[in-house]
C-alpha cells in the first residue's frame, strides 16, 4: 500500500511540475541580440524579435539562420531547466537511460 501512496504523490507532483513549466519562460538570442524568441520551458514558442536591420531580402539567409540558432539556445536552455526541475522532483534519483516522464 506504501508502494501505491508514493506512486500517486510522485504523479501529483510530476503533473505540478509540467504546469510549473508551462510558466518558465527561456530566452534564446543570436546574432548578438539581432534575433531574440522566448518560449516556455515545454517548448512553446511565445515571442520572436527580429532587429529591423535584417529585414532586408539580400539578408535572408543570415535571418533564417539566425532564427535556427536563437531557436536552439532557447531550447537548450529550457532542457536545462526541465532536468533541474526533474532532479528536484526525484531527489537526485538518475532514471533509467531513455526512460520518458510525461514531458
Amino acid at each position: 500500500m506504501g508502494l501505491m501512496k508514493q506512486a500517486q504523490q510522485m504523479q501529483a507532483k510530476m503533473s505540478e511540475a509540467q504546469s510549473e513549466l508551462d510558466q518558465i519562460e527561456i530566452e534564446g538570442e543570436a546574432g548578438g541580440g539581432l534575433v531574440k524568441m522566448t518560449m516556455t520551458a515545454k517548448g512553446i514558442l511565445k515571442t520572436i524579435s527580429i532587429d529591423p536591420s535584417l529585414l532586408k531580402l539580400e539578408e535572408k539567409e543570415i535571418l533564417q539562420d539566425l532564427i535556427i540558432a536563437a531557436h536552439l539556445q532557447a531550447r537548450a536552455k529550457a532542457d536545462e531547466a526541465m532536468g533541474e526541475k526533474l532532479k528536484m522532483l526525484t531527489g537526485g534519483l538518475q532514471l533509467p537511460a531513455g526512460f520518458k516522464l510525461p514531458f
